[in-house]
């Protein structure tokens, strides 16, 4: 009797332990937690075997699939109780926060200094190559040089000559503009 030992099972984590969540967390945490475990257990990121990660995977998700059940149960138990009026302006829903003000991140304000440097930079460029050519840097618009054109075609000159920009090869503007 001695030399036969009957089996003893092997404790199983529970599902709490497995994620490594306290019971009665939200379902906010339960995610967080099983994205932290999943990036520790999952075949293609971990160190240990494939097949002994696939089966570590696929318990935790599992674990987390029965968890959210029972968060989401006990939420849904709870929306038909009569509750407080505290408990009723918290929503535990995914839109939480969404609208609220927050500070920026320092990735947020990282590409906030790139985009502005980024259009100073442009700026800079366009000025310096219209510089280079010899360009004006105060252009009129075309639909404003046509506005003037027709308002000097009708003034016509004393001497019988056409006024300036009223042939159509002729430019009101003057030679250096």
């Amino acid at each position: 009797m001695k030399d036969r030992l009957s089996p003893v099972p092997e404790a199983r984590p529970s599902h709490h332990e497995r994620l490594g969540v306290r019971p009665g967390v939200d379902a906010e945490t339960l995610r967080q937690a099983f994205r932290r475990q999943s990036k520790a257990l999952h075949p293609d990121t971990t160190q240990l075997p494939h097949e002994q990660a696939s089966i570590a995977f696929q318990k935790l998700k599992e674990s987390y699939d029965v968890l959210l059940r029972q968060s989401q149960a006990t939420l849904s138990l709870g929306a038909q109780m009569p509750s407080s009026p505290l408990q009723s302006q918290s929503r535990p829903d995914a839109w939480q926060g969404i609208g609220q003000r927050r500070p920026l991140s320092g990735g947020e304000w990282f590409s906030l200094a790139l985009l502005s440097i980024a259009l100073l930079l442009s700026l800079v460029l366009g000025l310096g190559v219209a510089l280079a050519q010899g360009r004006d840097w105060q252009v009129s618009p075309s639909w404003l040089a046509d506005e003037q054109t027709q308002n000097t075609s009708v003034r016509s000159q004393s001497d019988g000559r056409p006024a300036p920009g009223e042939h159509p090869a002729e430019s009101a503007l003057s030679p250096g503009a």
